[in-house]
C-alpha cells in the first residue's frame, strides 16, 4: 500500500538553500505524500483541518506549525471539518544537508540538531511557540533579500529548537526512527524491545537487563523518556501495527498478533484509546488518501 503514496519532489533550486511558498486557499486537496526533504508547515485559520503524520491523525486548531524531517514519513493536511473562507499556508522545504553536519555538531547548533532528530516523527509546536515566531514567519514569506531571508530562517529554527514543549506526532516504530544518542541503558532496552516486541516482555526481565531493580528502573525510564515502560511498549507495538495496516494486506487479527498483542479485543481497545480511531478506520483513512502512480 505504501508504494501507492505520492512521492513529492519539492522544487528546490540547486542554487537556493530552501524553497518557501505562501498560499491562500479555500481547501486542501493535495494527497497523502512523502519526500526526503525536511519541511516546516504553518497554517493560519485552519480550525477543523485534519492532519495525518505517520500514525498520528488529529484535527487542528486555528494555528498549526509542524516540522517533519523523517525520511519518507507520510503526511497530509486534508479539509476535514474546516469551513474557513480563506486559509493561509506557508511551507518551507529544505535539503537535509542545508546545515551540514560539521555545523550541526558545533555547540551553537546542538538545539537545532536535537530538534531535527525529534522531528523525524513529526514535531508539532504549541500556540505559545507559534506566537513567539509569528513575526519571523510573516516576514520570511515576503523578504526579498535572499541573504536576510536565510538569516531569518536560521533564527526561526533556533527559536523553535529552544522551545521546550514541542510534541512528537508519529510513533518512533511507525516512523522507523529508533537511532538515538540516549544513555547506554535506555539504548539497550529499546534495542531489546525492537528485537523482541512479538514476545512477552516483563518489567522484571527488562529491569534485569538494565541492571536495576524494577522500582528504580521504572523511575529511571520515565525520567529519561517521559513515559512509563508499559506505555512505551504499548506505543511501540501500536506503531508496528499501524505500519502493517498501511504497508500490508494482512488481516487485523494477524496484525494484532504479529505486533505483539495476544488478545484482539484488547488490541482494538488500546488502538482506539491511543489513536482515537479503530484499526479498520485507520487503514481506511490511509486507503482513502493514497495516490496511485
Amino acid at each position: 500500500m505504501s508504494a501507492d503514496i505520492l512521492t513529492e519532489i519539492p522544487p528546490i533550486s540547486e542554487k537556493d538553500c530552501f524553497h518557501i511558498v505562501e498560499r491562500w486557499k479555500t481547501e486542501f486537496t493535495f494527497p497523502l505524500h512523502h519526500h526526503k526533504e525536511y519541511e516546516l508547515n504553518f497554517i493560519e485559520r485552519g480550525a477543523g483541518l485534519r492532519r495525518i503524520v505517520g500514525d498520528s491523525i488529529e484535527d487542528v486548531g486555528e494555528y498549526e506549525l509542524v516540522l517533519i524531517t523523517g525520511h519518507q514519513l507520510e503526511h497530509v493536511w486534508e479539509q476535514g471539518k474546516c469551513n474557513s473562507a480563506i486559509i493561509r499556508e506557508i511551507t518551507i522545504q529544505f535539503e537535509p544537508d542545508m546545515i551540514p553536519t560539521t555545523l550541526l555538531d558545533k555547540n551553537q547548533f546542538i538545539a537545532i540538531r536535537k530538534m531535527f532528530k525529534q522531528a523525524e516523527q513529526g514535531l508539532a509546536f504549541p500556540m505559545d511557540a507559534i506566537i513567539k515566531v509569528y513575526s519571523l514567519l510573516d516576514s520570511l514569506a515576503t523578504e526579498k533579500n535572499s541573504f536576510r531571508q536565510f538569516l531569518k530562517f536560521l533564527e526561526l529554527l533556533h527559536e523553535l529548537a529552544v522551545y521546550p514543549d514541542a510534541r512528537t506526532l508519529a510513533s518512533s516504530s511507525f516512523a522507523r526512527s529508533e537511532k538515538n544518542t540516549e544513555s547506554r541503558r535506555i539504548s539497550k532496552v529499546k534495542e531489546f524491545i525492537a528485537e523482541n516486541y512479538t514476545g512477552e516482555i516483563t518489567l522484571d526481565r527488562i529491569s534485569h537487563l538494565a541492571g536495576m531493580s524494577p522500582v528504580s528502573f521504572s523511575r529511571f525510564f520515565r525520567q529519561r523518556t517521559g513515559k512509563s515502560f508499559s506505555d512505551y511498549l504499548i506505543d511501540y507495538r501500536l506503531g508496528i501495527a499501524s505500519r502493517m495496516l498501511v504497508d500490508t494486506s494482512k488481516s487485523i487479527s494477524e496484525i494484532c498478533f504479529d505486533s505483539g498483542f495476544n488478545n484482539l479485543s484488547n488490541f482494538n481497545r488500546l488502538f482506539r484509546k491511543k489513536k482515537d480511531t479503530t484499526p479498520k478506520e485507520f487503514r481506511a483513512q490511509y486507503k482513502k488518501n493514497k495516490y496511485v502512480i
